[in-house]
């Protein structure tokens, strides 16, 4: 196997990697920082940014196929995924695996999911075939969304999400990433039911033991209380709950489990089976 991992020292990234390493798959982590990559039994490592295509393309030479983790939210995320890309292309890639969004279009309502799109766009324009799992939000964020008073306040109105867990993903990845016969799909990758933001309070108050409510704020509140803030990123967080009242990100797909013969977590589950997730929301 001919294959390369970007953004092992992360947590998608990395859960890929030790995916792929219990698999018995040999691969290449192209990390930033060396020191901070996983050491994993048929895993080698090149240092390389994705703002660097010569470096990218050195360190994917010789490689088949790719998973190129989106980079962090940035004004500049879709110039960075181009010249990742393009340092793929120059090494002669034929395939990325991509964690793009749900949704992912160039009139999106969430901002991040137009970058995903034209991330995509950038990949086929290279002339690299595309495999793209357009993720729902993960379950690993939820309890992130919680206010230090036990609130979240977004607007979403009623909206719903197909919470879906980065281990569940991760095993997907590794799949697609093996297997023959995902060239040139798009995946919509979620958990295995939406649900409100008014149930994910209440799921999250099971967890916590915690009160944990949802308050469904106007667009201007919602800037309101996130002001002091960069514009992008104010416009990218409402932008996230926006969606989920159009319905855009309440998808819900079978594809993890069709793919993987494993049906993914609930956000209950995940929370169960991953508590330090929500070990902030205890103190």
């Amino acid at each position: 196997m001919t294959i390369a991992v970007t953004g092992a020292t992360g947590d998608l990234g990395g859960r890929v990697a030790r995916e792929l390493s219990a698999r018995g798959v040999e691969q290449r982590l192209i990390v930033r920082d060396p020191d901070r990559a996983p050491r994993l039994p048929g895993a080698d490592i090149a240092t390389a940014s994705y703002e660097d295509s010569e470096a990218m393309a050195r360190a994917l030479d010789g490689m088949g196929t790719l998973l190129l983790v989106s980079g962090h939210e940035n004004p500049d995320r879709i110039s960075l995924h181009r010249k990742a890309i393009d340092g793929a292309r120059l090494a002669g890639v034929e395939r990325i695996v991509y964690t793009s969004f749900m949704g992912a279009a160039p009139h999106a309502t969430f901002p991040y999911a137009r970058d995903h799109g034209a991330t995509e766009e950038a990949i086929r324009g290279a002339g690299i075939s595309l495999t793209s799992m357009r993720d729902a939000l993960y379950a690993d964020v939820a309890p992130r969304f919680v206010g230090a008073d036990g609130v979240i306040r977004a607007p979403a109105g009623h909206g719903r999400v197909a919470w879906v867990a980065r281990a569940d993903v991760a095993r997907l990845a590794a799949v697609l990433l093996i297997e023959p016969g995902h060239e040139g799909q798009v995946y919509d990758v979620s958990g295995p039911h939406a649900i409100d933001l008014h149930e994910t309070a209440r799921i999250l108050t099971k967890a916590t033991r915690r009160a944990i409510t949802y308050h469904a704020e106007t667009l201007d509140e919602a800037r309101a209380s996130r002001a002091g803030h960069p514009d992008w990123l104010v416009e990218g967080w409402i932008g996230s709950y926006l969606m989920l009242d159009t319905g855009e990100g309440s998808v819900t797909s079978h594809t993890i489990e069709q793919l993987t013969g494993q049906r993914p977590m609930t956000l209950s589950e995940f929370l169960a089976a991953e508590p330090s997730s929500f070990a902030h929301l205890l103190n």
